[in-house]
C-alpha cells in the first residue's frame, strides 16, 4: 500500500488585469448616474453627503486612474493558493536583511477593504531599516483576502463566519511554511486574529488586535464594572444611531447587494460614508483618504462584485453561538486602541476576555490605522511582537520558498 502523503498546496504567483471593457461599462454606468434628491444643508446627517458624492464620482468616471492604481498594488508579491476548497489570494512579502529571529505575522482585514487595508504599512513591517526603524523588528508579512472579499474566491454555499476563516488561515500558513506567528488584526479581521488565539494556541504566539468588535456579554451585568457597563450602554447606543448598515448585512444583505452590485455611485456611497465616520478625519474624510485611495478600495470592491459576498459574512458571524464569545483568549494579547476608532473598549473588558499583557492609546488614527497611521501602526505591531519573536523560529522554510 503506498504510503500517506501530506500534499501541500502550491500557491501560484498573482496579478489582476482588468479588461478595457470592463473599465468602459464602469464608467458609462457613472456618466448615466441617477441622483437622489436631498434637503438643503443635509451634508452627511442623513448618510453620504450628496454633493461630495457627485464630485467624487465625477472624478472616478474621467479623473481616476485605475490603471495606474492596480500596477502599484501589483508591486506587491501576490499569490493565489486553494485551501478548503476556496481560491485564497494573498500578499506575502518576506522579511528584508533580518537582522534576527524573523517572526511571520499573518494580518487580517475587515469590512468595507481587503488587503488594501495594510498596502501601506506593509513596507515597513517587512524592512523596518529602510524606514528609520530597528531592522531586527522585521516580520515576514502575510495578509490574506478573506473568502468573498477582495481576489478571494466567493463561498457559493454558506457564508464562512470568523472561526472558519481564522481555520483557513491556519492552514495558510502551513503551507508557507510556518509552525508558529503572529496574528493580528482590526474590524472583522479582529474577530479572525481572536479565533486564531483561541482555536490554534500551538501555533500562535500572540494576537494584536485594534478593537474588540461590538460587546456581547450574556452574563449577570452585576457582575461588570461600571465602566464596562457604561461601555456596553454606548455601544447599543451607537448601533441604533449608525448600525442600520450591519442590521442590514446581518438580516437581508442580498436585497442591498442588487442595488450595490449593479450602481457604482451606489457602492461608493455605502463605502466612503463608512471611511468618514470611522476614521479619524474630524468630518473631512479627505484628511485620511486622498481620492485616489477612496476610488482604488471601492474600485476592487466593484471589479470582484464582492459587496454583497463580503455583507454575508456579517449574516455568518451573527450565528456564532453566544458561548463562543464568552471564551477567554490566554494566548498573549495587546491592544491599541486608536483616538479615533468606534466602540473603544476599557481595559477591565479587555482583561476579562482575554490575557491582555499591553493596552496603548495612540493620540492619531481611527479604525482603519494601518491606512490612516501607517508608521505609528507599525510601530505599535514591532513594540508589542518583540518579546515574542524567538517563539516563532521553528518555520519550515522549503515549503515557504515557494513563494
Amino acid at each position: 500500500m503506498d504510503p500517506i502523503v501530506d500534499v501541500v498546496p502550491r500557491p501560484e504567483p498573482f496579478i489582476s488585469q482588468t479588461a478595457p471593457g470592463a473599465l468602459e461599462d464602469l464608467r458609462a454606468r457613472l456618466r448615466a448616474t441617477r441622483w437622489p434628491d436631498a434637503p438643503a444643508d443635509a451634508g452627511w446627517s442623513l448618510g453620504t453627503d450628496l454633493d461630495y458624492l457627485r464630485e467624487l464620482v465625477a472624478y472616478w468616471a474621467d479623473g481616476f486612474d485605475w490603471p495606474a492604481q492596480e500596477a502599484a498594488l501589483a508591486r506587491l508579491p501576490r499569490f493565489r493558493v486553494r485551501i478548503g476548497g476556496l481560491g485564497i489570494h494573498f500578499v506575502h512579502v518576506r522579511a528584508a536583511a533580518p537582522a534576527g529571529p524573523v517572526l511571520p505575522l499573518v494580518l487580517s482585514h475587515g469590512w468595507p477593504d481587503s488587503f488594501w487595508r495594510y498596502a501601506k504599512v506593509i513596507p515597513l513591517l517587512a524592512d523596518p531599516g529602510a524606514h528609520g526603524a530597528d531592522p531586527a523588528d522585521a516580520f515576514d508579512v502575510v495578509v490574506p483576502d478573506m473568502p468573498g472579499f477582495g481576489y478571494s474566491d466567493h463561498p457559493t454555499g454558506p457564508p464562512l463566519d470568523s472561526i472558519a476563516v481564522a481555520s483557513l488561515w491556519a492552514e495558510l500558513m502551513r503551507v508557507l511554511g510556518y509552525a508558529r506567528f503572529g496574528a493580528a488584526g482590526g474590524d472583522m479581521g479582529s474577530h479572525v486574529s481572536r479565533y486564531l488565539g483561541l482555536d490554534h494556541p500551538n501555533r500562535v504566539v500572540a494576537v494584536h488586535r485594534t478593537d474588540a468588535g461590538i460587546p456581547v456579554f450574556t452574563g449577570d451585568p452585576t457582575d461588570l464594572a461600571p465602566e464596562e457597563r457604561a461601555w456596553i450602554e454606548g455601544a447599543a447606543a451607537w448601533g441604533a444611531t449608525e448600525g442600520a448598515y450591519a442590521a442590514m448585512h446581518r438580516t437581508k444583505p442580498q436585497t442591498a447587494a442588487f442595488g450595490l452590485t449593479d450602481s457604482p455611485a451606489g457602492l461608493a456611497a455605502w463605502i466612503v460614508e463608512k471611511l468618514r465616520a470611522w476614521s479619524d478625519c474630524d468630518g473631512d474624510v479627505e484628511r485620511r483618504f486622498t481620492k485616489d485611495e477612496i476610488l482604488t478600495n471601492v474600485t476592487l470592491y466593484w471589479l470582484t462584485g464582492t459587496i454583497g459576498s463580503s455583507m454575508r459574512m456579517y449574516r455568518a458571524n451573527a450565528a456564532i453561538p453566544p458561548a463562543q464569545h464568552a471564551r477567554r483568549v490566554e494566548v498573549p494579547s495587546g491592544f491599541s486602541l486608536f483616538r479615533g476608532d468606534i466602540v473603544r473598549p476599557p481595559r477591565a473588558w479587555l482583561e476579562r476576555t482575554t490575557n491582555a499583557v499591553r493596552v496603548t492609546e495612540p493620540a492619531r488614527g481611527g479604525h482603519f490605522a494601518p491606512f490612516e497611521e501607517p508608521e505609528l501602526y507599525a510601530e505599535e505591531l514591532r513594540a508589542f511582537f518583540r518579546p515574542y519573536r524567538t517563539a516563532a523560529t521553528g518555520h519550515s522554510a522549503p515549503v515557504s520558498q515557494r513563494c
